[in-house]
């Protein structure tokens, strides 16, 4: 079993499908609901006419081993994409990102979802010994997710990259083995609340 393996992951409320060309069209109008991809100037939702550019994109870096690329598909559509990158075969290490989801599909539960079917295969399935979480300083809306999710916070890398045209600080997050059972406790619950 391999890390760039890609399997259909499924949880009652969504499921991860190996990303294809096929999920372009629904893809284009989740970044288009609520000029998502305009609005959310720090995180990387592509333009709805650049969603098969990003696809191919995302495919590349599969094809050079450094990235295992998810459509998140719920209501027979896809609503977003996810992604393992910056992948450490060898540790084995990982990072959970490049996601982002159709405005109709944020706070739906989805996302807790969607973190318990990636956190549980890298943490039960590969034998991960960390998962990374990192995030732009200014999206309040993704730290708060992160750490909902019992992420710990690793620090912050200060002027980190150049981002759309301004320099971007890190916030770095991670969960590591040992802390996976309590917060699969935690996901878990949430959700089972959802349902309720």
């Amino acid at each position: 079993m391999s890390i760039l393996d890609l399997p259909v992951l499924t949880h009652p409320l969504v499921t991860l499908e190996p990303l294809s060309h096929d999920h372009a069209p629904a893809l284009a109008a989740a970044a288009a609901e609520g000029d998502l991809w305009r609005r959310a100037w720090y995180t990387s939702v592509p333009e709805p006419d650049a969603v098969g550019a990003e696809i191919d994109r995302r495919l590349g870096l599969h094809a050079e081993g450094t990235m295992a690329p998810w459509a998140i598909v719920a209501g027979g559509r896809a609503v977003g994409m996810t992604t393992y990158m910056h992948i450490e075969a060898e540790a084995p290490r990982l990072e959970i990102g490049s996601t982002w989801m159709a405005a109709s599909a944020q706070g739906s539960g989805i996302n807790p979802a969607i973190k318990l079917l990636m956190l549980e295969r890298a943490f039960d399935e590969l034998g991960c010994i960390a998962v990374e979480f990192r995030t732009h300083w200014h999206n309040r809306q993704s730290r708060d997710a992160i750490e909902r999710l019992g992420a710990k916070l690793d620090g912050v890398l200060r002027s980190h990259q150049i981002y759309k045209g301004t320099l971007r600080d890190t916030v770095v997050y991670s969960i590591i083995a040992p802390e996976w059972p309590a917060v699969r406790r935690g996901l878990e619950a949430r959700l089972d609340a959802r349902a309720t």
